[in-house]
């Protein structure tokens, strides 16, 4: 079995995750796992799938013939599970232009990967401005100092909240 990995974007309409569903399916493949978002009236998403090495260039072809939509995939090999910790990130605090460079930059200098990243922002009641949130699952080593990545997320803001559980 080969592990694909697909990504898809098309103006939203009803109708595509069906084709996608049906073109894995016709080449017996299995959908191991997705996650999808619509954005601006755009639909876009990844999904991973088990095929075998026979169907693995047909079902690429089929994928690729998909209208409606951009389709890309990438076969990749065996993933090794590592035994770091994961840790879910939530942050809240007043909108502001670069404050998601400014986090990501912080979780890079601790050489923190980002497995899961979720932003949004929200009127704030009672204010009239934006309140920005986000949510970010990451990998750490095995004994990392949260409460140091939790100080330095802080830092970025007076107003910033963050809020650093482990993911069991």
């Amino acid at each position: 079995m080969q592990s694909l990995v697909i990504s898809i974007m098309g103006k939203d309409k009803p109708g595509l995750v069906d084709a996608l569903a049906k073109c894995v399916y016709k080449h017996e493949g299995n959908w191991q796992g997705s996650s999808f978002a619509h954005m601006a009236g755009m639909f876009t998403g990844f999904v991973e799938v088990h095929v075998s090495n026979d169907n693995k260039q047909s079902l690429i072809d089929a994928l690729d013939a998909i209208k409606d939509m951009s389709v890309q995939s990438v076969a990749v090999g065996s993933s090794e599970k590592s035994n770091n910790t994961k840790l879910t990130v939530d942050v809240m605090g007043n909108d502001k232009t670069g404050i998601v460079q400014e986090l990501t930059s912080v979780l890079n200098q601790f050489n923190l990967n980002i497995l899961t990243f979720a932003s949004h922002c929200e009127s704030a009641p009672n204010w009239g401005s934006l309140i920005f949130k986000a949510k970010a699952e990451i990998a750490v080593p095995d004994g990392f100092d949260d409460g140091a990545l939790q100080e330095a997320l802080e830092s970025l803001a007076n107003d910033l909240v963050v809020d650093i559980t482990a993911k069991r």
